[in-house]
């Protein structure tokens, strides 16, 4: 009996260790305060009132702020991944009063795939080996007598010991 009861314990204990741990994160607008806010009355002040401070605003182009909310699940040591996700943009016009609201949800968004190429240097650059063998003493690293250099042309010749 003893036993079925360690044996219960250590099998409830590691169910709930596997239960997924779920997070609000960011941003939870009121409803009634977003759909409260009026194209061509309210102004960035009347926002900041009504929805508070955005989450982050457009770096680039149009005045635009967005509130941004995400609920996310866990399951032990794997990635969050996301259930839910809102993100309400509020554009502003040069005069500082709305011109647009728009609300994103977790269907509106894209998988962005991003490229890991490395961008090209100029300049030849040698490896340890060519840089070894390459290596006259006195000038190491640079290129060997009467080889091409990277700008065209012939190397100068190195001049001898007096």
């Amino acid at each position: 009996m003893h036993r079925l009861n360690w044996a219960f314990l250590a099998g409830a204990a590691i169910l709930t260790a596997c239960a997924p741990v779920e997070n609000q994160r960011g941003y939870v607008p009121d409803q009634e305060a977003v759909a409260s806010v009026q194209v061509g009355m309210d102004t960035k002040d009347t926002v900041t009132k009504k929805l508070g401070d955005p989450s982050t605003a457009a770096t680039f182009g149009n005045d635009i702020w967005y509130y941004i909310s995400a609920h996310v699940e866990q399951n032990a040591f794997f990635a969050p991944r996301a259930l839910d996700r809102n993100i309400l943009a509020v554009e502003f016009a040069k005069d500082g009063k709305v011109t647009d609201v728009h609300k994103y949800t977790l269907a509106d968004g894209r998988v962005v795939d991003f490229v890991s190429r490395e961008t090209p240097t100029r300049g030849r650059e040698m490896g340890l080996l060519q840089s070894i063998f390459n290596a006259v003493p006195g000038q190491i690293g640079q290129s060997a007598p009467n080889t091409p250099t990277p700008g065209g042309g012939q190397a100068p010749p190195i001049p001898s010991p007096r």
